[in-house]
């Protein structure tokens, strides 16, 4: 159920009042009601950041901001998940009486048909809308997927003409590339990726360590939960930093990565593949060694995590050192 629903439901039941005085509390609470605990778990953004913010967006004065998810086969639950529950969770009592003007984002999917697409895990979604009737997005989120169509980059490119963020979580920054929008700007991908987006799109300047990256009306994530911090991050740009922390802080979400582009630092530099510890050269996956498809070049064997892999290594070796 959307947050949007059961707030609907629970007026019924007196609630309504409740819930948004507890988020209103929540986005005027001052620092010092927000100290690190015991366990030293990080301390949320308050009040207390009233810097202005960079890159803002303007919300519209009243109504909602649709948010459309570009679904496909194989789409990663999380990728999909996370940004659409921060989206449905932004809850802001002083911007009017009814549910569309106090929760500001429309959140729905979109696919090429309405026949239910399996993701990650398999589970199954039957999509909100097809490329031909869905609603004109504000905001584009491309998670992570199989593959993608032609008729899907071309839907990519027209919407992103009228969007206000077209944004890429995971390896989605793949098909934000193939659809050329992102030619001669930078981006991020999930770690792993990062070799494999390197030689794919050289015109793209790839932004190692990044957990999410702003390029004009485009931006893209790091991998999977990086989603939920590029979705924030976005909040913060329409409503401010105490609207996005108080989104956080209802979600219990402590990570504070939306406050730092530059917070997956630890990934510039891959894991070392060793014989003991193998990984696969493309995608830096852990692998068997026993049981690895394997290829051997200049005198060294290497170890993949599947065939695809390896054929893809295989037809240019030199590349992957």
């Amino acid at each position: 159920m959307k947050r949007r629903d059961f707030v609907e439901r629970s007026a019924a039941f007196g609630l309504l009042s409740m819930l948004s005085a507890c988020t209103g509390q929540h986005a005027s609470a001052d620092a010092a009601a927000h100290q690190p605990n015991p366990n030293n778990s990080p301390k949320p953004a308050t009040s207390a950041d009233n810097q202005p913010v960079t890159n803002p967006l303007t919300p519209p004065a009243k109504g909602t901001i649709p948010v459309a998810f570009v679904i496909s086969e194989g789409t990663v639950m999380i990728d999909l998940a996370g940004p659409w529950e921060v989206f449905n969770d932004v809850m802001i009592p002083s911007r009017g009486s009814s549910m569309d003007d106090q929760m500001p984002f429309r959140t729905y999917t979109v696919a090429e048909s309405r026949t239910p697409v399996r993701f990650s895990g398999g589970l199954k979604v039957v999509p909100d809308y097809t490329l031909a009737n869905a609603p004109a997005p504000k905001v584009v989120v491309i998670p992570a997927q199989s593959d993608s169509s032609k008729a899907m980059l071309d839907w990519i490119r027209g919407a992103t003409k009228t969007t206000d963020v077209t944004m890429s979580v995971c390896t989605g920054a793949f098909i934000l590339a193939k659809t050329g929008l992102l030619s001669g700007e930078a981006a991020t991908t999930h770690h792993d990726a990062y070799k494999s987006f390197a030689m794919k799109f050289p015109d793209v300047s790839l932004q190692r360590g990044a957990r999410f990256v702003e390029a004009g009306n485009l931006a893209s994530s790091g991998g999977l939960s990086s989603g939920i911090d590029l979705a924030l991050r976005v909040v913060e740009r329409y409503f401010g930093r105490k609207v996005a922390a108080a989104t956080a802080y209802d979600m219990e979400y402590q990570g504070l990565g939306w406050t730092d582009a530059n917070s997956n630092a630890r990934y510039v530099k891959a894991e070392a593949s060793t014989d003991d510890h193998p990984h696969c050269p493309v995608c830096g996956m852990s692998v068997d060694r026993a049981t690895a498809p394997q290829s051997a070049y200049n005198g060294k064997t290497y170890y993949f995590c599947s065939q695809a892999h390896k054929a893809e290594f295989d037809a240019a070796p030199e590349k992957w050192q």
